[in-house]
């Protein structure tokens, strides 16, 4: 819990320095790619203040009304910053593209002097300040912050491979409960992604002099927010649905009861997430006849222990004793 917070903190504190820098590019220069950084940005901020709220609830203890307790409330807000932040940001900036791309606007490199239409007025920036090279300055300076915040995330998902064994990021994503470290690492490379497609299309508009690469930049960006929007969601969906290990997960804790000397069978077995790195495991066990009420309850203490030394991410167990 306490690398996941870190890895957030440090993206809020990225992403919004980047989203004032972008935001004073685009006012500056009226780029189309710019704003819909901005757009990014911010809609990167406010996803790091829901999952830190995510984090928050999730450490409230269990209580009457919630006897699993508050795990559930990390996959909630990562759904929700999928929907309402990532799906908005991305809508947004990919409409903002399409309006000046079939519009004929103008695009992010402008010239000095030259006066620029921004959001409720028309500013015309000082005859010195050449407007593409605030965008170079605000978009490589968006880089460093957010190379820092990726080493920071990629850090933390790296220690979990190591922990839980996993062969590489692949298998990680589809195993991780851990959907704030996932969120983390999955929008700081998308944000690095969205800035070298900014950088592309500007530099492609002053190479030309049309302005239609900085639109479709822009447009692009949008349509990968998007994306992503709806891969995040689905990747919380499964979880708030109440999903279960995976079946190779599952197969080794079969095996830690099947292969129990006093265990005939297993009659029924489940697993399901309760939060990030919190399962609840339930298993109805036929046990060998002839043993005593206190030889089973010794067997089921048994299981128990060596069930969570298999993975320490299973908080609950409940061994239910079949005649």
């Amino acid at each position: 819990m306490a690398g996941s917070k870190s890895v957030v903190l440090a993206a809020l504190v990225a992403n919004g320095a980047i989203a004032i820098l972008k935001f004073f590019g685009f006012l500056l220069t009226g780029s189309a790619a710019m704003l819909s950084e901005t757009y990014h940005s911010i809609s990167d901020t406010g996803n790091q203040v829901f999952l830190l709220i995510g984090i928050r609830f999730s450490e409230r203890s269990a209580d009457q009304q919630h006897p699993f307790g508050y795990g559930k409330s990390q996959f909630f807000y990562s759904f929700l910053v999928s929907v309402l932040l990532f799906g908005i940001a991305g809508w947004e900036s990919a409409k903002h593209g399409w309006k000046q791309l079939t519009g004929g606007s103008h695009g992010g490199g402008g010239h000095a002097g030259e006066a620029v239409d921004l959001l409720f007025f028309t500013y015309t920036p000082p005859a010195w300040l050449e407007p593409v090279w605030v965008n170079y300055t605000v978009l490589i300076g968006a880089f460093v912050f957010e190379t820092w915040a990726l080493y920071k995330a990629r850090a933390e998902m790296q220690r979990q491979m190591q922990a839980n064994d996993w062969a590489g990021y692949k298998e990680a994503f589809r195993k991780t409960s851990d959907v704030t470290t996932l969120t983390a690492l999955t929008e700081d490379t998308i944000a690095l992604a969205g800035i070298v497609i900014a950088l592309v299309g500007i530099t492609l508009e002053q190479a030309t002099g049309n302005a239609v690469f900085d639109q479709i930049s822009a447009l692009l960006i949008g349509i990968m927010l998007m994306g992503f929007a709806l891969a995040l969601a689905w990747e919380n969906k499964r979880l708030l649905l109440g999903e279960s290990l995976q079946p190779d997960e599952e197969a080794a804790l079969r095996s830690v009861i099947t292969d129990h000397a006093s265990v005939e069978e297993i009659r029924d077995f489940r697993t399901v997430y309760f939060g990030p790195r919190n399962v609840l495991l339930t298993a109805d066990v036929a046990f060998e006849d002839g043993l005593s009420t206190d030889e089973i309850h010794e067997h089921i203490t048994t299981l128990q222990e060596d069930l969570r030394a298999v993975d320490e991410g299973i908080q609950r167990i409940y061994i239910e004793p079949e005649s």
